[in-house]
């Protein structure tokens, strides 16, 4: 029989085991301090970061404690990162006169950058309307990419739809979702008064649907009648855009006429209360000024009667 040459060179058990040890130690995520330098903030974060009293007290915290729960980062291709969770933990630092944070370090594709970033910062407490906007429109694009069917023009009865996944997630219902991202099609100024609630969510979603100009002109209106527009004049607005007819003579006397259970608002000529107005009186005094003046006259006129 022809002998086979056995190849001692096989490796050692230890070896065997070292290596497998050494590839599960490389393959965990470690915790590693970056210098804030060196971290981009998000492209497009939909999440505005304020410097509020929030903000101040995390960075209290942060000159006492430091950083205790890392960020989240992905590396980029120029060596840099750029910041996935974590933004307004990177402005405290910043605040705080930290140079590095701890950062968890994650390799992860454009599309699940997007999803990561939008779940861990849809736990805030409070989430203004632009930024649910925005973060929804965001994260449906991505499951779109990654082969999941998402339509953002309509609601389809029966198909499925990337909302569907995103209303179990969240808790929104799909139609409620498809309204949020609605409001990604205001003006930003428009959508800036709906964040601050001076127009109401359901208007603000009626007249999403008008074009830009169209947009604007309803600015003008409303800063000349001092006025927002009702949910049943916004979806007037937008039948009128719908058909072509909606200029600013009709949008001018859409908001002139006076809502339900509105409290007719008096108008003063400004030039006219201005001068007769001490000149130490501020814009924002005038109000107070003007009802104390009242209260003076009105005791005034009483005190008179009685007198009499």
């Amino acid at each position: 029989m022809e002998k086979r040459e056995i190849n001692m060179n096989l490796p050692k058990l230890d070896d065997l085991f070292s290596s497998e040890k050494e590839r599960y130690e490389s393959s965990l995520e470690k915790i590693e301090d970056v210098s804030i330098k060196d971290i981009d903030n998000f492209p497009n974060h939909p999440f505005k970061v304020i410097d509020n009293e929030e903000l101040l007290q995390m960075v209290d915290s942060i000159k006492d404690k430091g950083v205790i729960v890392p960020v989240l980062v992905r590396p980029k291709e120029d060596g840099r990162y750029e910041m996935i969770s974590g933004h307004r933990r990177k402005r405290a630092s910043e605040l705080a006169g930290i140079d590095k944070i701890p950062c968890i370090i994650r390799n992860l594709s454009d599309d699940e950058a997007i999803i990561a970033m939008v779940d861990s910062n849809m736990q805030r407490e409070e989430i203004l309307p632009s930024e649910r906007a925005f973060a929804y429109k965001m994260k449906l694009d991505a499951l779109n990419h990654q082969g999941k069917r998402t339509d953002l023009t309509s609601c389809q009865v029966g198909t499925k739809l990337s909302t569907d996944i995103l209303s179990n997630e969240i808790g929104d219902s799909e139609r409620q979702i498809y309204r949020y991202i609605r409001l990604t099609y205001l003006v930003p100024e428009l959508l800036e008064k709906v964040d601050n609630k001076i127009i109401a969510f359901n208007p603000g979603v009626e007249i999403s649907y008008l074009k830009e100009d169209e947009q604007y002109r309803l600015l003008d209106c409303m800063e000349y009648n001092d006025c927002t527009p009702s949910h049943a004049q916004a979806i007037i607005m937008k039948k009128l855009s719908q058909e072509g007819k909606l200029d600013e003579e009709a949008i001018d006397e859409l908001l002139s006429q006076q809502k339900p259970n509105q409290i007719p608002k008096i108008k003063f000529n400004e030039s006219r209360i201005r001068s007769v107005l001490p000149k130490n009186v501020d814009n924002d005094q005038i109000e107070n000024f003007v009802v104390k003046a009242i209260e003076f006259y009105t005791n005034h006129l009483r005190n008179r009667d009685r007198e009499r």
